[in-house]
């Protein structure tokens, strides 16, 4: 299940975008998924909503939109600073 190893990456992706204190405030994670990749994508929702469900996250949600290509990549990260951040 290389999904769990992509999840992963993305989790860490996001580590490195956003400041420490940001991290419980994400909301959502956009994604891009190539079509032509071999990513399973209901595996992928599965992991990374096991992931996002612990800290230093707060249960932000990931939308992942299907595309050309074989690319994946985060496309954007929203977060609520008027989130608590505890």
């Amino acid at each position: 299940m290389h999904e769990l190893s992509i999840a992963l990456e993305i989790c860490r992706v996001v580590e490195e975008r956003l400041l420490p204190e940001q991290l419980p405030q994400l909301v959502e994670i956009g994604l891009d998924v190539g079509a032509d990749t071999t990513i399973e994508v209901a595996n992928l929702q599965f992991c990374l909503d096991t992931l996002l469900a612990h800290p230093p996250f707060a249960g932000a949600t990931v939308v992942i939109a299907r595309g050309d290509g074989d690319d994946t990549r985060v496309s954007y990260l929203e977060i609520d600073d008027e989130r608590p951040t505890h």
